[in-house]
């Protein structure tokens, strides 16, 4: 079994454990520098129990027919220390262990989330589509979750403009949610990628999908809230994305929300009168994000020491 899948199924391995924390298997195989020495450590106790078996290559050995099995269906299978792993990621604490994808998966450094609520009126909608537009035809890519409402005008509005966009869902990659949204998932697999953190037959859960907001933010250089009551998932996101480091763009229409006027407050928000001044912040946006190496200074200092502390060729895959 070559190295690499070798590494993988073990990941994976851990990641089926019964109770397995994935966050915290994330950083203790960063930590350890290695997915199988982490599994080994686990798992050699029960080789003292029953002898006749090594319950590490027997765990390997399922695991990696299971990544086989997603690869040869099309899923794309991503460790977070493979070098096709998204660097942005792996500055959040949230940092997803393992992620499935459809379609193209590359280092998206002009990335731009553009969020908003799934009840979204003619208003919002009219806007969302406008910003994902311009930005697509600015050469930004469009990130955003596939829900109804805002996430679908800019998903579909870049696909449109003939740009880049990336799903990150919900569920499972094997799954569509909303079930409307099926034909536009698969397009965005075909043109753009989609990309999930849960095993590939995952359904949706009430779990799942603030999960799923913190890696649409951990992705993208910054977020632009189009339009999100005070309940609305993507409010979420811009406090996750604050959280994160990551700049919060807001249309001055919705300072009509008692929360979007505490936000715009807050270090990190910029409020906008139009698509050109937005156009502006962005461009700002991703020039002083600074990627590959330099992305570890928005890394939690947990996740520093832990980086700094691997083996130099696991280190540089880190932080490619």
């Amino acid at each position: 079994m070559v190295p690499e899948l070798r590494e993988r199924a073990a990941l994976v391995a851990l990641l089926q454990r019964p109770g397995a924390k994935w966050q915290d298997i994330g950083l203790e195989v960063l930590e350890s520098g290695s997915a199988v020495t982490v599994l080994e450590s686990r798992l050699r106790l029960q080789e003292t129990l029953f002898p006749a078996s090594d319950p590490v290559v027997s765990a390997i050995a399922d695991a990696a027919e299971l990544v086989e099995g997603w690869e040869a269906a099309g899923i794309g299978v991503h460790a977070c220390f493979d070098l096709d792993y998204p660097s942005r990621l792996r500055s959040i604490h949230q940092m997803p262990p393992l992620l499935f994808s459809r379609g193209g998966l590359v280092e998206d450094q002009r990335a731009i989330a553009v969020v908003g609520t799934r009840q979204a009126s003619e208003r919002g909608l009219r806007i969302a589509s406008a910003v994902a537009r311009e930005l697509a035809l600015n050469g930004v890519t469009v990130v955003s979750g596939l829900a109804r409402g805002i996430d679908t005008a800019a998903h579909q509005a870049a696909l449109d403009a003939h740009g880049r966009t990336v799903a990150v869902i919900g569920t499972g990659i094997n799954r569509f949610y909303p079930n409307e949204n099926r034909a536009l998932q698969e397009r965005i697999a075909h043109e753009g990628a989609v990309i999930s953190q849960f095993w590939p037959d995952a359904p949706p859960s009430k779990q799942s999908f603030p999960m799923r907001n913190a890696v649409v933010s951990g992705y993208a250089a910054a977020t632009v809230v189009v339009e999100a009551p005070w309940k609305s998932g993507a409010r979420i996101q811009a406090r996750l994305a604050l959280e994160h480091g990551r700049p919060v763009v807001m249309p001055d229409q919705l300072l009509e929300h008692d929360w979007a006027r505490e936000y715009a407050k807050k270090p990190g928000v910029h409020v906008v009168s139009g698509l050109e001044q937005l156009l502006s912040v962005v461009e700002q946006v991703i020039s002083d994000f600074r990627a590959d190496p330099d992305v570890l200074s928005e890394a939690p200092p947990c996740l520093k020491q832990l980086i700094h502390g691997l083996p130099s060729g696991l280190a540089q895959s880190c932080l490619t």
